[in-house]
């Protein structure tokens, strides 16, 4: 199903949204998905797309649901999930970050011995999951103001997932906000976990992975699994930006 895009006044060219993301270093970026689960995509959004995309979060329309944390035990803050046609700056990162990824997701599964591959374009993966029934878009908007933060957590919406997601800092660190930093947690087998602090700028995304990764053992490849959330702001307000491939039953 091809997604449609949104009126809404948050816009950047296809053209300058694809070009940065074909200016990212997916050598690097690969190297990173495939050692640590995760890696940062410096400076993907402009200022004034941060701000017209924070911006919307107080917009009556546009969203398909709004959840406020501490009412699921998920912690405390809230977050709204858009609504299709999704705005078009968010339409086109979708669309132009997946084929990226494809090749390393496709090489997780076969290392971790998984049948699933995954198609070459955004398009034909959303027919596959609006075909199982997956029909709700997940791309959404969060919002943390002071000692609000994010449980530890996946984002698993149905049967069909793939692996990898991808979120953008909206805010600026040490100046709209203290604390609320971005945590990765990674648990091996038999082992303690080991958490993570991604360095996330205004503008910045990280990629990382959304539910287990290959990691090589000294008998081949095994799963290691993998969680996400953020720590307590300590004052001030951040918004942030998620994309999932994707969508929800």
């Amino acid at each position: 199903m091809k997604e449609k895009r949104s009126t809404a006044n948050v816009r950047a060219a296809a053209g300058d949204i694809a070009g940065r993301v074909q200016r990212a270093e997916w050598e690097r970026v690969s190297k990173d998905m495939n050692q640590s689960g995760w890696s940062l995509l410096p400076a993907m959004l402009k200022d004034e797309e941060c701000d017209a995309l924070a911006g919307l979060y107080v917009e009556p329309e546009g969203f398909r649901s709004h959840i406020a944390m501490a009412h699921h035990g998920f912690g405390r803050g809230e977050y709204k999930y858009f609504s299709y046609p999704l705005p078009d700056i968010v339409a086109d990162l979708r669309t132009a970050l997946y084929p990226k990824l494809v090749p390393i997701a496709n090489l997780w599964n076969e290392r971790m011995a998984t049948n699933v591959r995954f198609p070459e374009s955004h398009a034909a993966f959303i027919e596959r999951c609006h075909a199982a029934g997956q029909i709700r878009p997940t791309p959404l908007l969060l919002q943390y103001g002071p000692e609000d933060y994010n449980c530890l957590h996946q984002d698993l919406y149905g049967a069909q997932v793939f692996p990898m997601q991808v979120v953008f800092l909206l805010s600026e660190p040490e100046k709209d906000f203290t604390g609320g930093e971005f945590i990765l947690t990674e648990q091996r087998p038999r082992m303690q976990s080991k958490a993570e602090v991604v360095p996330l700028r205004r503008g910045d995304a990280a990629v990382f992975a959304v539910h287990h990764r290959p990691h090589q053992g000294a008998r081949g490849y095994y799963r290691v699994n993998l969680r996400h959330g953020v720590s307590k702001l300590r004052s001030g307000h951040r918004h942030t930006m998620g994309i999932l491939f994707h969508d929800a039953a």
